[in-house]
């Protein structure tokens, strides 16, 4: 038999030996007869190839291979011995048994950068530099951004890149050129590419080495719509690109388009990492990408590997899952876990339990007997629309606790009337000449405490409504606060525009700075709960209310509890709770989340079952907790 490839097709001829279940079994893998011989199109050349292969070989049928065949095999072998020779170096460094002579100056050359590395990060640096296609997967707030710049600039300084491109989300952007500033000591040539019309970004693309930009910033969407411009970029003469997918779980969110579009940059790429600290955040699966983009013709994971672990998930095998990774990809990423961070554990005070006010009390109470009356028709409606009008409620339970007048707001795809007593909707549009609630006085008087004693304070609320009463109260007692959410604008470049609406990182830089005289900060976990570090000047947080949102609950913890600061100053978390309310119910609910991620963040390969993007089954399971039969 003769193995042969022709226009992209796998050819077998001289089969008129082969055993009639010979046949079948190379029907299942793909290959139809055709004029006596058999035909498969390629899907991946060297999987195809060594999968046929390894079958005659199995089967003792004798087989002669093409040149070109011969070439592909060859160049898979050698592309197959670099992989394990990287991979068992890795695992050395992993294991600390490669410290040597090479890890010194590595050492010594990090100790010439202005920002010096932790000892956790020192070692991380270490094996992403050795490997020079990391992924690093360290837990939030363990300075990934740090780490990787300094490798970086080892590979700059040794010639073998000069263009540091980063992907990833928009909040994302303003870390990278701070800590670029402050690990490197120099501020950056920056270009963001985010939005704008494309030919602007294709003159960007295309610059002259001269005046091309170090460090290029770049949204996942931008990457989709212009990765063949980018493409292009990376293989101009002199271009050299450390390529970096930042919040790497993120693509998740893109679907097939990872693989037409960043899959095909990576191609070009000189070098190339992934970061994130939630590498599986659904599934299995989730992690196949990530090593497909950083080894692409020499994946660690085979389609058979592939197959057999989405098996596996699929019968709850998973510690069969978790020996099967372990051993084809555990030396390629490095992750540090929380307690490898030497930080002084976190303080969660005790819920501080607030007494409603008379006129917040009616209202709270009217929405729940109005809860109890729409839920006695729903046995009428199908799931879908339930589902909806669930959402809806748990909504309109949770602005209760907040802010009364939040129920006259709208909410998206919920249309059920709400209140229907006009002596209750007067109460509601006349709140704040009624009474000051008592969350809001229990508020006041904390911060009033702390700010005694010099602290700042982080206040945190889910409602845009309620960070604008926090703010104007605030502002009224003659103390400076600020608020981000949403509608707060990301910096598009380094500068301040006299004139303009201040950016996120202009309110976040003035809150770091001491002598600011802006020490109160209100924001929205839904838009500064990942990217925006407080840590250094700020060690007090205050819940004023909380969602289901496991996910930024607790990325909204980092936000003053990370490398960098909580080394030395300990980190205060205060909760207001409303006596027998729906924030019991939410603040346990989340704990039951936080102590189930941290257990498993402490692991490789354990799934992260918290919705990264979406709290809206949370509130259903939520409903159906407290509303539903019991």
């Amino acid at each position: 038999m003769k193995i042969d490839i022709i226009n992209n097709e796998i050819v077998l001829s001289g089969m008129l030996d082969l055993k009639k279940y010979q046949i079948s079994q190379l029907n299942f893998f793909g290959y139809v007869e055709s004029e006596s011989k058999l035909i498969k199109t390629i899907a991946i050349k060297e999987q195809d190839l060594i999968q046929i292969i390894n079958f005659l070989n199995d089967e003792n049928i004798e087989y002669l291979l093409s040149q070109d065949v011969n070439n592909i095999i060859k160049y898979s072998l050698q592309k197959k011995h670099e992989l394990e020779t990287i991979f068992n170096y890795a695992k050395n460094i992993k294991e600390g048994k490669i410290l040597g002579n090479d890890f010194e100056e590595f050492k010594n050359f990090t100790n010439t950068l202005p920002r010096k590395l932790k000892s956790h990060q020192l070692k991380s640096a270490y094996h992403f530099y050795t490997l020079k296609n990391g992924a690093n997967f360290s837990v939030p707030g363990s300075g990934k951004t740090s780490t990787v710049l300094s490798v970086y600039e080892k590979l700059r300084q040794e010639a073998k890149c000069n263009i540091l491109f980063i992907i990833g989300p928009p909040s994302c952007f303003q870390p990278w050129q701070h800590e670029f500033q402050e690990t490197l000591g120099r501020k950056a040539n920056t270009i963001i590419l985010s939005g704008g019309t494309k030919s602007f970004r294709k003159s960007e693309y295309y610059r002259s080495q001269e005046n091309a930009h170090e460090l290029y910033l770049c949204t996942f969407h931008t990457a989709l719509n212009d990765y063949k411009e980018i493409t292009k970029f990376f293989t101009q003469i002199n271009t050299n690109v450390f390529l970096i997918i930042d919040e790497a779980h993120y693509i998740k969110q893109l679907g097939g388009s990872w693989a037409t579009s960043i899959m095909e940059i990576g191609k070009k790429a000189t070098f190339k990492g992934v970061l994130t600290g939630t590498p599986i955040p659904k599934s299995y699966k989730d992690i196949f990408n990530l090593f497909d983009f950083l080894w692409q013709e020499n994946t660690p994971l085979s389609n058979d590997d592939k197959i057999q672990i989405n098996t596996w998930e699929k019968n709850k095998k998973n510690e069969n899952v978790k020996e099967l990774l372990d051993s084809h990809i555990g030396p390629l990423f490095y992750r540090v876990r929380k307690k490898d961070l030497g930080l002084i554990p976190a303080v969660f005070h005790e819920p501080i339990i607030v007494q409603m006010k008379d006129v917040e009390k009616t209202i709270y109470e009217a929405v729940k007997a109005k809860i109890f009356e729409l839920d006695q028709s729903d046995y009428f409606r199908n799931e879908n629309i339930l589902q909806n009008l669930w959402r809806g409620r748990m909504m309109r339970l949770r602005q209760a606790v907040s802010y009364p007048k939040l129920l006259l707001s709208a909410i998206d795809d919920y249309t059920e009337k709400f209140i229907d007593n006009s002596e209750l909707e007067k109460q509601i549009k006349n709140y704040d000449n009624l009474e000051i609630s008592g969350k809001l006085e229990a508020l006041n008087e904390l911060v009033m405490t702390l700010r005694k004693r010099g602290e700042k304070v982080l206040i945190w609320s889910n409602f845009i409504g309620t960070l604008q009463l926090i703010k104007n109260h605030f502002n009224s007692v003659g103390y400076r606060a600020e608020l981000i959410y949403g509608k707060t604008p990301v910096r598009k470049d380094d500068s301040t525009l006299i004139g303009e609406e201040k950016t996120r990182e202009d309110i976040r830089d003035e809150f770091l700075d001491l002598n600011s005289g802006l020490d109160i900060l209100i924001a929205n976990p839904a838009a500064c709960a990942e990217s925006i570090s407080l840590h250094k000047t700020c060690f007090h947080a205050i819940y004023y209310d909380l969602s289901y949102n496991g996910a930024q609950y607790l990325q909204s913890l980092d936000r003053i509890h990370r490398v960098g600061g909580s080394e030395l100053y300990e980190a205060n978390y205060y909760f207001l709770q409303y006596e027998n309310s729906i924030d019991q119910d939410i603040k346990n609910n989340l704990e039951a989340k936080a102590q189930k991620m941290y257990d498993i963040i402490e692991t490789d390969y354990e799934i992260y079952n918290l919705d990264l993007y979406d709290e809206t089954d949370d509130d259903i399971s939520a409903y159906k907790r407290i509303f539903g039969p019991k």
